[in-house]
């Protein structure tokens, strides 16, 4: 099976406008120079396909039109002797009539249209910035806040300059805001919440609609004001950004309208901040605000300090739409600012989207005080290449992946990985294309690339590059000098690096690209994953069963074939690993923004603790000497006769088998009478360190089993535990004191969760997702991977039950600690497990203090997730630690639940927070044209 990447459906939308000449695009049949096979890169735009023999005829004049106009580096290209001679006969048949006198004289000073096809060289197509410089005049170039829809400028407020990164020109100056402003922004949005989360579905729906459509409008001045102040060509922001930031609008107006309908177990948070960088300002805030608003939540944005005039000028045009006062506010300040607003306690939800060390501080600060979190953090996105790729898409991908917006993207192809077959033709083909880029102004629409944002992140840039010439890698750099104005950087290429190499480690987040080889298919997987990050990754291959496999291999969030950064509102995006948690878009991105209806918000209130000594020593509740503490005897019936029960051992249990406790300690349990009812072991870390390891050698089987089977097994269980039901009601009656119709309700209520959880098997696996591309983008949702489960002293057998089974039927492998005061009933489920075919290693148990063994799986930088039921205390020390490696979390903030409620105990929550969505975008386009 081939998929073909030379279709459009394999291109980035924006990819399709690349270096536009527009003064004679209203021609219709223009002449097709088509290119040669080794100058294609240079003589063709970035974007267009390199075989057309499927296009459709309307595209196929598109590119023509873009290829008769364009050179793609400005400079003369040389014409073939044959066309020179063409030229020549076709001159000498048809002699060109004189110009009329006002023709002549404007040929005297300008090109003619002849001589441009003659030379196919053009000059600049500068975009006009008078409406974006007359909206800033209007202002007086001095902007503040945008609160309770109304401008606000509190006296006394220091300001912060904005300039053009092209130019060093200044454009206006903003507010540097205080405690106060966030105060007055935050009452604002509270205020409004009361009214905006009772509005009906459709009234929303209007709203954002409304938004959307006063946003078209205006497209022409978002965009040429997103340029100047960041920095990015104007084509980009004009066909990418502003296109996306409509299309969010009109996709999340729809389910504000479907909210009660597709969302009726979940309600709106609150007050949410929303904190967004530098390198796409207008789009990424609308990624935050249109999830947030449909869901009936209000939004305080703190734009990024480098670039805060779009987002200042959307929360007018909003205002315009007729939005509400409140509901959306801009307040403009540092990034100490922004932690201030984050950790207002009127604010609910927390989304930010910026750098993995800014995440990590966030999550810490947020650290017990219950509010929701969602990060999208940096990148180091491979870009695999296979010998059965077509090398030129391959190269024009390449162009989109790295180049685009100067590299500024979390999800930038920054990390080249080419089979070793094809490597040498790749990198020379690359290496032409490169020369042929264009760096300028951000308004001239045939630049190919435009300047940084900031001065200091030219110096990043260069300081990585420099320590890798250091290392002995070879720097390829195209020869074409620099704009003398503003803050550029070439278009650069690292070769001849190991993996070690801090330029493949870290994210540089500029026009710089790394490259490496793989010689087979398992190696390419192994170094793609071989990074802390996880956002995204494209894979290149004319083979669609080796793409799928790949894809399905790569622990990222977003896979696209034969393309690299394609965005649609209808597909989440967000990351694996340290590139964070939550999505962006799609209808996974709304429960970013909601929480189940029955819980209220949570206000928990655990004080200072000290991270260090936390729950840090064990074995500090020493066992009873014995003789000190009466023991229960358990006598059984035999022939008549009452004779005390075979004594038990109940000792930890991973992989699969049964096993002491590293120091050899244990710790009793007692009945309601305070008789000591047993003894179980009492684990450390190195029992953690041994039951972590043998939930990762299950987990990557168990996760590639068939659905159909884990379901099997699950039911399995529920048939094995029923067989001991009256057992197991008995152990738990004596063992909590309560009555035994209730325990054998308990049992019976954890045996049907049992058989929901296997019902959910094979039916929560993703679905295809509707979004804008000619082909098919497929959401996954796939385990996590290693989850830590620590579970409460309520309900301690269907507590247990509820909380292993949806993780284990969604395929991951995890580390239990039972109840800490009753964890007989999860140790009873030992032969449960190994009666019912549960491979080893799919569900481990240990017993001993919550806290200790909770501390030690927190810290493991090999576990990806942790549930946390216990209390305020060790919530706040479970998020504040995750922050480490950017672990999912999931606490109760010391509040209990009703497992018995099928809500409670088995809601979607369960299983939103037992998997991760990856969306795979893969492009048709062999048969018909989209």
């Amino acid at each position: 099976m081939a998929i073909r990447s030379r279709e459009l459906g394999a291109v980035s939308p924006f990819l399709l406008c690349r270096n536009p000449l527009p003064a004679l695009l209203q021609h219709e049949d223009l002449p097709h120079r088509a290119p040669s096979n080794d100058a294609q890169h240079a003589k063709t735009p970035q974007g267009s396909v390199t075989s057309t023999s499927s296009a459709p005829r309307s595209l196929l004049t598109f590119f023509r039109r873009k290829r008769a106009l364009c050179s793609l580096d400005g400079r003369r290209e040389t014409l073939t002797e044959e066309r020179k001679e063409e030229e020549t006969e076709a001159r000498a048949r048809d002699p060109p009539s004189p110009p009329p006198p006002m023709a002549a004289s404007a040929a005297a000073g300008a090109p003619s249209v002849r001589d441009i096809f003659a030379s196919m060289e053009y000059g600049p197509a500068p975009e006009t910035a008078g409406l974006a410089q007359a909206w800033l005049d209007a202002h007086g170039r001095s902007l503040g806040h945008f609160v309770d829809g109304r401008w606000l400028k509190p006296e006394g407020r220091l300001t912060y300059t904005t300039k053009n990164p092209a130019t060093g020109e200044s454009l206006a100056t903003t507010l540097q805001g205080e405690d106060e402003d966030v105060e007055t922004a935050v009452q604002a949005a509270s205020k409004a919440f009361k009214s905006w989360s009772q509005l009906s579905c459709h009234v929303r729906a209007r709203y954002l609609y409304s938004v959307a459509r006063t946003v078209q409008k205006h497209q022409r001045l978002l965009s040429v004001l997103e340029s100047l102040d960041n920095g990015k060509p104007i084509r980009e922001s004009r066909d990418c950004d502003v296109p996306l930031v409509v299309r969010h609008f009109y996709h999340h107006a729809g389910w504000a309208q479907l909210r009660d309908v597709e969302m009726r177990d979940w309600k709106p948070l609150g007050v949410v901040a929303a904190i967004v960088p530098w390198n796409f300002p207008l789009m990424l805030l609308t990624w935050k605000i249109c999830p947030a608003l449909a869901m009936g939540n209000t939004v305080v944005l703190k734009p990024a300090t480098y670039t805060r005039l779009t987002a200042l000028l959307l929360a007018e045009i909003c205002t315009e739409a007729g939005l509400p006062p409140g509901v959306f506010n801009v307040v403009t300040g540092s990034g100490a600012f922004g932690s201030k607003l984050a950790m207002h306690p009127g604010v609910d939800k927390v989304a930010f989207t910026g750098s993995t060390e800014v995440g990590r501080t966030l999550r810490k600060a947020t650290a017990g005080t219950g509010k929701k979190l969602s990060l999208e953090l940096g990148g180091k996105s491979p870009f695999l290449v296979f010998d059965t790729a077509d090398l030129d898409s391959a190269v024009e991908g390449l162009v989109d992946a790295i180049w685009f917006n100067q590299g500024q993207v979390c999800s930038a192809g920054s990390r080249l990985l080419v089979q070793e077959s094809i490597a040498s033709d790749l990198i020379n083909k690359l290496k032409q294309r490169m020369g042929h880029l264009r760096l300028g102004d951000s308004l001239d629409k045939a630049v190919d690339m435009g300047a940084l944002v900031d001065e200091s992140q030219q110096k990043t840039i260069t300081e990585f590059v420099e320590e890798a010439r250091a290392e002995g890698a070879e720097i390829f750099q195209a020869s074409d000098p620099l704009p003398r104005k503003g803050l550029f950087y070439p278009p650069t290429l690292i070769t001849g690096v190991d993996s070690t190499s801090r330029c493949v480690r870290e994210e540089i987040f500029g026009p710089v690209l790394v490259a490496m080889s793989f010689r087979t298919s398992k190696e390419a997987i192994a170094l793609a994953n071989n990074t802390p990050y996880g956002l995204a990754a494209s894979i290149w291959t004319e083979n669609l069963p080796l793409a799928l496999e790949v894809a399905l291999s790569l622990k990222v969030g977003t896979v696209w074939v034969n393309g690299h950064n394609m965005f649609d509102a209808a597909a989440g995006f967000g990351g694996y690993k340290e590139s964070g948690f939550g999505r962006d878009g799609g209808k996974e991105g709304l429960f970013e923004y909601v929480r189940p209806v029955w819980e209220d918000p949570p206000h928990p209130n655990p004080g200072d603790i000290n991270y260090k000594t936390f729950a840090a020593s064990y074995g500090v509740q020493l066992p009873p000497v014995p003789g000190q503490k009466e023991v229960s005897q358990a006598l059984v019936h035999v022939q008549e006769a009452e004779v005390p029960s075979v004594n038990r051992t109940y000792k930890l249990y991973y992989g699969g088998v049964q096993k002491r406790p590293d120091a050899m300690y244990s710790r009793p349990i007692y009945n309601p009478s305070g008789k000591v009812m047993a003894y179980v072991a009492d684990g450390n870390r190195k029992d953690v360190r041994n039951a972590v390891e043998a939930a990762h050698k299950a987990a990557l089987g168990w996760g590639k089993r068939a659905a159909h089977n884990r379901a099997q097994i699950v039911y399995y269980m529920a048939e094995n535990l029923e067989l001991r039901r009256e057992e197991v009601a008995q152990r738990l009656s004596s063992l909590t004191g309560t009555p035994r119709p209730e325990a054998l309700r308990e049992v019976d209520a954890s045996i049907q969760r049992l058989f929901h959880w296997g019902a959910y098997c094979d039916k929560y696996g993703g679905t295809v997702q509707e979004t804008l591309l000619y082909g098919a983008t497929v959401l996954i949702r796939e385990p996590l991977g290693v989850v830590a489960i620590a579970c409460p002293d309520e309900s301690p057998l269907l507590s247990f039950v509820s909380l292993f089974a949806p993780a284990v039927v969604r395929g991951n492998a995890v580390v239990v600690i039972p109840s800490e005061r009753y964890p007989l009933p999860a140790l009873d489920f030992y032969q449960v497990f190994d009666t019912s075919d549960l491979p080893g290693g799919v569900v481990n148990i240990l017993t001993g203090a919550r806290d200790h063994l909770t501390k030690s799986l927190v810290e493991h930088q090999d576990v990806q997730a942790v549930w946390y039921f216990g209390s305020e205390q060790g919530c706040k020390f479970v998020e504040w630690s995750s922050a480490d490696n950017v672990k999912q979390t999931w606490v109760n903030y010391g509040a209990t639940r009703d497992w018995a409620d099928v809500q409670q105990g088995a809601g979607e929550e369960f299983l939103y927070h037992s998997t991760q969505c990856k969306n795979i975008w893969i492009p048709m386009g062999e048969i018909f044209a989209n």
